[in-house]
Protein backbone atom coordinates (compact mmCIF):
# COMPACT_ATOMS: atom_id res chain seq x y z
CA UNK A 1 0.00 0.00 0.00
CA UNK A 2 1.63 3.14 -0.76
CA UNK A 3 0.85 6.01 0.97
CA UNK A 4 0.77 9.71 -0.77
CA UNK A 5 2.32 12.45 1.82
CA UNK A 6 2.64 15.39 -1.17
CA UNK A 7 1.58 18.82 -0.08
CA UNK A 8 -2.19 18.50 -1.06
CA UNK A 9 -3.32 21.23 -3.61
CA UNK A 10 -5.76 24.33 -2.43
CA UNK A 11 -8.90 24.29 -4.17
CA UNK A 12 -9.52 26.86 -6.45
CA UNK A 13 -10.65 30.23 -5.41
CA UNK A 14 -13.56 31.24 -7.50
CA UNK A 15 -13.18 34.83 -9.34
CA UNK A 16 -15.12 37.81 -7.10
CA UNK A 17 -18.60 38.54 -8.77
CA UNK A 18 -18.29 41.21 -11.61
CA UNK A 19 -18.87 44.74 -9.90
CA UNK A 20 -22.59 46.46 -11.26
CA UNK A 21 -21.57 49.19 -13.89
CA UNK A 22 -21.45 52.00 -12.48
CA UNK A 23 -23.24 54.96 -14.07
CA UNK A 24 -21.76 57.65 -16.68
CA UNK A 25 -22.15 60.86 -15.30
CA UNK A 26 -24.81 62.70 -17.06
CA UNK A 27 -22.37 65.37 -18.94
CA UNK A 28 -25.65 66.72 -20.72
CA UNK A 29 -27.13 67.63 -17.35
CA UNK A 30 -23.80 69.32 -16.08
CA UNK A 31 -23.71 71.29 -19.28
CA UNK A 32 -27.28 72.64 -18.71
CA UNK A 33 -26.84 73.37 -15.36
CA UNK A 34 -23.67 75.58 -16.35
CA UNK A 35 -25.60 77.66 -19.01
CA UNK A 36 -28.15 78.22 -16.40
CA UNK A 37 -25.74 79.66 -13.84
CA UNK A 38 -24.32 81.65 -16.35
CA UNK A 39 -27.58 83.11 -17.03
CA UNK A 40 -28.56 83.88 -13.57
CA UNK A 41 -25.26 85.20 -13.56
CA UNK A 42 -26.59 87.70 -16.84
CA UNK A 43 -29.33 88.12 -15.43
CA UNK A 44 -28.31 89.45 -11.32
CA UNK A 45 -25.68 91.72 -12.77
CA UNK A 46 -28.59 93.28 -15.18
CA UNK A 47 -30.39 94.33 -12.48
CA UNK A 48 -27.75 95.01 -10.41
CA UNK A 49 -26.06 97.77 -12.20
CA UNK A 50 -30.01 98.85 -13.68
CA UNK A 51 -30.40 99.25 -9.95
CA UNK A 52 -27.84 101.24 -9.53
CA UNK A 53 -27.34 103.45 -11.80
CA UNK A 54 -28.55 107.18 -11.88
CA UNK A 55 -31.39 107.22 -14.61
CA UNK A 56 -30.14 109.74 -17.25
CA UNK A 57 -33.86 110.50 -18.78
CA UNK A 58 -32.84 109.45 -22.11
CA UNK A 59 -31.46 107.01 -24.06
CA UNK A 60 -32.65 105.96 -27.22
CA UNK A 61 -34.33 107.70 -29.53
CA UNK A 62 -35.00 108.52 -33.32
CA UNK A 63 -36.37 111.01 -35.57
CA UNK A 64 -39.94 110.65 -36.46
CA UNK A 65 -40.69 109.74 -32.92
CA UNK A 66 -42.56 111.59 -30.29
CA UNK A 67 -40.92 110.60 -27.02
CA UNK A 68 -38.13 108.20 -26.27
CA UNK A 69 -40.86 105.52 -24.86
CA UNK A 70 -42.50 105.68 -28.62
CA UNK A 71 -39.43 104.43 -29.95
CA UNK A 72 -39.33 101.68 -27.37
CA UNK A 73 -42.87 100.70 -27.87
CA UNK A 74 -42.52 100.08 -31.47
CA UNK A 75 -38.74 98.46 -30.92
CA UNK A 76 -39.92 95.92 -28.65
CA UNK A 77 -43.61 95.58 -30.70
CA UNK A 78 -41.14 94.76 -33.65
CA UNK A 79 -39.27 92.04 -31.34
CA UNK A 80 -42.24 90.48 -30.45
CA UNK A 81 -43.87 90.37 -33.92
CA UNK A 82 -40.43 88.60 -34.97
CA UNK A 83 -40.45 86.22 -32.07
CA UNK A 84 -43.97 85.09 -33.09
CA UNK A 85 -42.40 84.10 -36.30
CA UNK A 86 -39.73 82.71 -34.76
CA UNK A 87 -42.33 80.26 -32.62
CA UNK A 88 -44.62 79.80 -35.96
CA UNK A 89 -41.21 78.53 -37.55
CA UNK A 90 -39.93 76.32 -34.67
CA UNK A 91 -43.55 74.69 -34.52
CA UNK A 92 -43.01 74.03 -38.45
CA UNK A 93 -39.45 72.37 -37.95
CA UNK A 94 -40.82 70.10 -34.86
CA UNK A 95 -43.77 68.95 -37.11
CA UNK A 96 -46.14 70.14 -35.39
CA UNK A 97 -48.61 71.76 -37.79
CA UNK A 98 -50.40 68.71 -39.32
CA UNK A 99 -50.35 68.19 -43.35
CA UNK A 100 -47.29 70.95 -43.46
CA UNK A 101 -44.11 70.09 -44.55
CA UNK A 102 -40.84 71.99 -43.41
CA UNK A 103 -39.85 74.02 -46.25
CA UNK A 104 -35.88 74.01 -46.87
CA UNK A 105 -35.61 77.62 -45.75
CA UNK A 106 -37.13 77.27 -42.63
CA UNK A 107 -34.28 76.72 -40.63
CA UNK A 108 -33.12 79.91 -42.50
CA UNK A 109 -35.96 81.91 -41.25
CA UNK A 110 -36.08 80.61 -37.53
CA UNK A 111 -32.42 81.47 -37.17
CA UNK A 112 -32.87 84.92 -38.83
CA UNK A 113 -36.38 85.65 -36.78
CA UNK A 114 -34.43 85.42 -33.81
CA UNK A 115 -31.42 87.40 -34.45
CA UNK A 116 -33.10 90.10 -35.64
CA UNK A 117 -35.32 89.73 -32.55
CA UNK A 118 -32.67 90.24 -30.10
CA UNK A 119 -31.35 93.07 -32.08
CA UNK A 120 -34.78 95.19 -31.74
CA UNK A 121 -34.54 94.02 -28.02
CA UNK A 122 -31.06 95.50 -27.24
CA UNK A 123 -31.59 99.48 -27.82
CA UNK A 124 -34.76 99.04 -25.25
CA UNK A 125 -32.78 97.21 -22.75
CA UNK A 126 -30.38 99.72 -23.36
CA UNK A 127 -32.85 102.83 -22.68
CA UNK A 128 -34.74 101.15 -19.70
CA UNK A 129 -31.15 100.39 -17.81
CA UNK A 130 -29.62 103.46 -18.53
CA UNK A 131 -32.55 105.94 -18.83
CA UNK A 132 -34.68 104.25 -16.38
CA UNK A 133 -33.06 101.73 -14.40
CA UNK A 134 -34.75 99.08 -12.09
CA UNK A 135 -38.01 100.61 -10.57
CA UNK A 136 -40.49 99.16 -8.70
CA UNK A 137 -43.14 102.13 -8.18
CA UNK A 138 -46.18 99.81 -9.12
CA UNK A 139 -46.67 96.31 -9.93
CA UNK A 140 -46.53 96.89 -13.56
CA UNK A 141 -43.21 98.80 -13.46
CA UNK A 142 -41.80 95.97 -11.05
CA UNK A 143 -42.80 93.21 -13.00
CA UNK A 144 -41.44 94.47 -16.16
CA UNK A 145 -37.90 95.37 -14.35
CA UNK A 146 -38.20 91.59 -13.32
CA UNK A 147 -38.79 90.50 -16.63
CA UNK A 148 -36.54 92.45 -18.41
CA UNK A 149 -33.55 90.54 -16.47
CA UNK A 150 -35.20 87.04 -16.76
CA UNK A 151 -35.06 88.00 -20.54
CA UNK A 152 -31.73 88.51 -21.18
CA UNK A 153 -30.99 85.69 -18.82
CA UNK A 154 -32.78 82.96 -20.46
CA UNK A 155 -31.87 84.43 -23.94
CA UNK A 156 -28.23 83.55 -22.69
CA UNK A 157 -29.09 79.93 -21.29
CA UNK A 158 -30.15 79.61 -24.09
CA UNK A 159 -27.56 80.79 -27.11
CA UNK A 160 -25.21 78.96 -24.53
CA UNK A 161 -27.12 75.50 -24.97
CA UNK A 162 -27.09 75.69 -28.69
CA UNK A 163 -23.63 75.20 -29.15
CA UNK A 164 -23.76 71.85 -26.39
CA UNK A 165 -24.20 68.62 -27.39
CA UNK A 166 -25.91 65.55 -25.10
CA UNK A 167 -28.41 67.67 -23.95
CA UNK A 168 -32.03 66.39 -23.31
CA UNK A 169 -34.49 66.59 -26.15
CA UNK A 170 -36.55 68.91 -23.98
CA UNK A 171 -33.89 71.33 -23.62
CA UNK A 172 -33.76 73.73 -26.43
CA UNK A 173 -37.84 73.80 -26.89
CA UNK A 174 -38.40 74.54 -23.27
CA UNK A 175 -35.59 77.43 -23.44
CA UNK A 176 -37.02 78.83 -26.39
CA UNK A 177 -40.26 78.70 -24.95
CA UNK A 178 -39.37 80.12 -21.84
CA UNK A 179 -37.36 83.31 -23.97
CA UNK A 180 -40.28 83.97 -25.92
CA UNK A 181 -42.62 83.55 -23.13
CA UNK A 182 -40.38 86.37 -21.11
CA UNK A 183 -40.69 88.30 -24.28
CA UNK A 184 -43.99 88.42 -24.54
CA UNK A 185 -44.58 89.45 -20.52
CA UNK A 186 -42.36 91.93 -21.08
CA UNK A 187 -44.48 93.74 -24.77
CA UNK A 188 -47.64 93.17 -22.58
CA UNK A 189 -46.26 95.33 -19.48
CA UNK A 190 -44.36 97.88 -21.52
CA UNK A 191 -45.53 99.18 -25.07
CA UNK A 192 -49.30 97.34 -24.65
CA UNK A 193 -49.65 99.71 -21.81
CA UNK A 194 -47.90 102.39 -23.40
CA UNK A 195 -50.13 102.04 -26.92
CA UNK A 196 -53.31 101.68 -24.82
CA UNK A 197 -52.58 104.73 -22.31
CA UNK A 198 -51.02 107.32 -25.32
CA UNK A 199 -52.85 105.58 -28.37
CA UNK A 200 -51.42 103.83 -30.98
CA UNK A 201 -49.13 106.66 -32.70
CA UNK A 202 -45.77 107.65 -32.56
Amino acid sequence: MTVYSGTPTAAPVPPPPPRPPQAAPDRGTGALLGCALAGAAVAVTLGVYARLHHPTGIAVNLAGFSSPLAVKAWLASAAFLLALAQVASALVMYGKVPRLRAPGWISTAHQWSGRLAFLFAVPVAVHCMYALGFQGGSTRVLAHSLLGCAFFGAFTVKMLALTRRGLPGWALPVLGALVFTALAALWFTSALWFFGTFGVSR
